[in-house]
């Protein structure tokens, strides 16, 4: 067994090595009609809860999408932002809005935010920058995890949240803030995606060694645990600093920095993670634009989720349309965040330029 492991493992190496990543997710299509999916409508008015007025809350930019398959239907959370602030990126509120398809392509969406900002135990630190950047898993329970970003404009975190229907959800606070005794309580970090299985056709919060397992971070990938989904301890090497996974790697499209994206997803071969890299402006991939995001894939043990055993040498997915081009970023991004598996085929949300929401598709095999 330990000589068939290591044949497998050489093969995992050799198939990151020359570009054949037969381990992952994938290959993806755009849809010939549809996309993008989601984008601003300046029409939308929400009565804000702290500013006590009303506001066009995704009258400017609808990006950076979670995703997950209910009740025969797939949901996406996307992150708007109204038009308020200084017109740069951060600068504006943003808020969590929910769109639901029976398709995965065309979407009836909500008039209202279901997650932002309010009076509650969260503001200092969601207020006025708002909640970015969505991920979400199920339980086993059927309880929805969102992980997502807090930002006040002075520092962020990964804020935890449950729902048991996506419209009502408790905040929790940051991910680490009780861990280590309060070491991480000032820890600037973004970025979390909660391992997941694939269970009765849908992708489900997986345990592994009777843990939680999360990727999490924007510049070097790390890992964290959990008992329960809600309390999250960081993955600490020898000197106890959190273990780092996935770093910058020159000349590709992942050169200046790697970041997580959506929730990984525990397969025979191991765990695929879904990332997202972030080109260099000089030394980069020449394929792509400097500054530009794409996405690409890495493959942990199943056994051992700290061990890399492959990583993919191009993106699985990269900005080619203007949409995909042209927007609040204009250096371009496909930003995944959102991954379902849904009617036997995988549909990956992504963000364009931080300006649209768009979606791939995949075969299941």
């Amino acid at each position: 067994m330990k000589i068939l492991h290591l044949l497998l493992l050489a093969g995992y190496v050799y198939a990151s090595a020359f570009g054949q990543s037969n381990w992952a997710i994938g290959p993806f299509s755009r849809p010939s009609v549809g996309n993008p999916v989601i984008t601003p409508d300046p029409a939308s008015v929400f009565q804000d809860p702290i500013r006590h007025a009303p506001v066009h809350w995704e009258a400017l930019h609808t990006f950076n999408p979670a995703a997950i398959v209910r009740d025969g239907k797939i949901y996406v959370l996307y992150r708007a932002e109204d038009d308020s602030g200084e017109m740069q990126i951060g600068m504006h509120t943003s808020r969590l809005g929910l769109a639901s398809s029976s398709d995965g392509i065309h979407f009836t969406r909500l008039p209202a935010p279901v997650f932002y900002p309010a009076e509650d135990n969260q503001r200092e630190r969601e207020w006025p920058g708002g909640v970015e950047d969505p991920r979400i898993v199920e339980s086993d329970d059927g309880t929805y995890v969102l992980t997502y970003t807090q930002w006040n404009r002075k520092t962020y975190s990964v804020g935890i949240a449950t729902s048991h229907d996506l419209l009502h959800w408790t905040k929790y606070g940051p991910a680490f803030q009780d861990s280590a005794g309060g070491k991480y309580a000032d820890l600037k970090y973004k970025s979390a995606g909660i391992v997941t299985k694939i269970q009765n056709g849908r992708l489900i919060a997986a345990r592994i060694h009777g843990k939680y397992w999360m990727y999490w971070g924007e510049g070097t990938i790390h890992l964290a645990t959990s008992p329960d989904l809600v309390h999250w301890s960081p993955v600490e090497d020898k000197q106890g600093n959190p273990v780092e996974l996935l770093h910058s790697r020159p000349a590709h499209f992942d050169s200046s920095f790697p970041e997580t994206g959506s929730p990984p997803v525990l397969t025979q071969a191991g765990i695929v993670v879904l990332y997202n890299g972030k080109n260099a402006s000089e030394g980069g991939d020449p394929a792509l634009g400097p500054n530009a995001y794409a996405a690409g894939e890495a493959l942990f043990d199943a056994k051992d989720p700290s061990h890399l055993l492959a990583q993919a040498e191009s993106p699985v997915l990269k900005p080619e349309l203007p949409y995909e081009k042209t927007g609040q970023y204009a250096a371009g991004t496909t930003f995944a965040e959102g991954l379902v598996l849904f009617h036997g085929k995988w549909f990956l949300y992504y963000g364009c330029a931080d300006s649209l929401v768009s979606v791939a598709t995949a075969p299941y095999q």
